[in-house]
């Protein structure tokens, strides 16, 4: 395995009491994961910061959903896709590899989810995903209907949004501040 990167962010952030909630926290993820993810490392200068984060994660992402924990997995690696995010695209790639079984899923829609074998609805999520990151000024009621004709129920369209618009904005902290993904990532679920 490649060695570590030499900094979990470029910046010099001061370093923050890990709380015992946080120290459950990370417990957790090393016993699910195997790994304390990067980013929630890189929170902890920030009890407010990092319990904001998280609260907003595990609603989003492990929460109740129309959309399936896939889905909004699908959902990080596209939008993480079109930012050029090496952090997500790697930690959130590998949760659709985990998720789907698929690893050639998890690597198509790194690459480009518009080659890949997906479901009619998929594909509508996506395309829709894609607008909310580089055109959604141009959203309009006829991208709403194609969603619903795929069977998506507003809530489920609002998470759709959610989701993405969550992404975009780590996507842009994380590239700012050059976060490096776990290099354990980059081999699992493969």
């Amino acid at each position: 395995m490649s060695a570590q990167p030499d900094h979990v962010t470029a910046l010099d952030l001061p370093e923050g009491e890990i709380d015992e909630k946080t120290q459950a926290y990370f417990d957790v993820c090393q016993e699910k994961l195997g790994l304390i993810p990067y980013v929630l490392q890189a929170y902890t200068w920030s009890p407010e910061r990092f319990a904001g984060f998280t609260g907003l994660y595990n609603t989003l992402m492990l929460g109740e959903s129309g959309l399936s924990k896939l889905e909004r997995e699908m959902i990080a690696v596209v939008v993480s896709s079109e930012n050029k995010c090496v952090y997500c695209l790697t930690a959130h790639g590998q949760t659709v590899r985990h998720l789907s079984g698929d690893p050639i899923l998890g690597e198509l829609l790194v690459m480009n989810y518009r080659v890949a074998k997906l479901e009619p609805r998929q594909r509508a999520m996506l395309d829709f995903t894609v607008k909310i990151t580089n055109r959604p000024e141009e959203i309009v009621e006829a991208d709403r209907a194609a969603l619903r004709d795929h069977g998506f129920s507003d809530p489920d369209i609002w998470s759709i949004s959610e989701v993405a618009a969550f992404f975009n904005m780590t996507n842009r902290l994380s590239l700012a501040i050059d976060m490096l993904p776990n290099p354990e990532y980059h081999a699992m679920s493969r």
